[in-house]
């Protein structure tokens, strides 16, 4: 009888994990058939590559990303969020230069044109030298973000009027909250050019994406290779919890599944 049950429930983890896989692979199939009614081989529009990258975990792009390139691609534990949330867009990207003691008014101004340049799913990449106790952003440049329809904000440096930020739920990534200005501070040093935010090197053009893991720059060459792994990664992931919460093993369900 003992014999028996245990057959019986091996026969069961084995059909749990059958259809597990096949919903896994279903789910797989429904996003390859979304991307072929983009035009079959043909690249999506930016619209729905960007739509996909919203749909896909930082976590999974990430270790896409290192797996297909070697290399990291995520900021680190210093960028944080001002308020829980997750989006994707394309970099415009901004420097500030450290100028002390400047009183030249025009000397932040491409900064806020480069604001003024952006469109729907920008995402502003800030790079402020020396910027931790500089507020790169507040309130002000916040609610024109917002006006235009940025997906958020990430800025190598401080951000300051966050309960207004929060209040228009704005997404601002920044490695600190202060109530400094960088009037009389700082120079404006260009926009969609390379820079360096937390250490990750970010091209104009870059896909930027973020959630409450953190935040990770797709260089916009690899961006399809990259959001297929990541959905492939995704789906496995998603389908081991069930596996797991069943087997109680979390050994068996990496050895079925090959992903932790």
């Amino acid at each position: 009888m003992n014999k028996f049950r245990g057959l019986v429930k091996s026969h069961t983890t084995a059909a749990s994990l059958l259809c597990v896989g096949f919903l896994g692979a279903t789910v797989w199939g429904s996003g390859l058939l979304r991307a072929q009614s983009h035009g079959g081989g043909a690249s999506p529009s930016d619209d729905a590559l960007i739509a996909d990258f919203r749909r896909v975990e930082v976590a999974s792009v990430s270790d896409a990303l290192e797996q297909l390139t070697g290399k990291r691609w995520y900021m680190s534990h210093r960028m944080h969020p001002i308020l829980t949330t997750k989006f994707a867009g394309f970099a415009r990207t901004v420097l500030l230069k450290k100028d002390e003691g400047n009183s030249d008014p025009d000397a932040l101004n491409g900064m806020l044109e480069a604001i003024d340049q952006g469109s729907a799913d920008s995402v502003y990449v800030m790079a402020i030298e020396d910027g931790d106790n500089i507020a790169g952003m507040g309130g002000l440049m916040g609610t024109a973000m917002a006006a235009r329809g940025y997906a958020g904000a990430v800025i190598d440096g401080g951000v300051r009027d966050v309960a207004y930020l929060r209040k228009i739920g704005f997404p601002v990534y920044a490695t600190g909250i202060v109530p400094s200005t960088s009037v009389h501070h700082y120079r404006f040093g260009g926009s969609q050019i390379p820079v360096t935010c937390d250490g990750v090197t970010v091209n104009a053009g870059d896909i930027v994406a973020a959630d409450s893991d953190g935040v990770v720059v797709i260089p916009r060459a690899k961006a399809l290779e990259v959001l297929k792994l990541a959905q492939q990664m995704d789906f496995k992931e998603h389908s081991m919890y069930a596996v797991i919460e069943q087997m109680k093993s979390i050994v068996e369900a990496v050895k079925n599944f090959g992903r932790l």
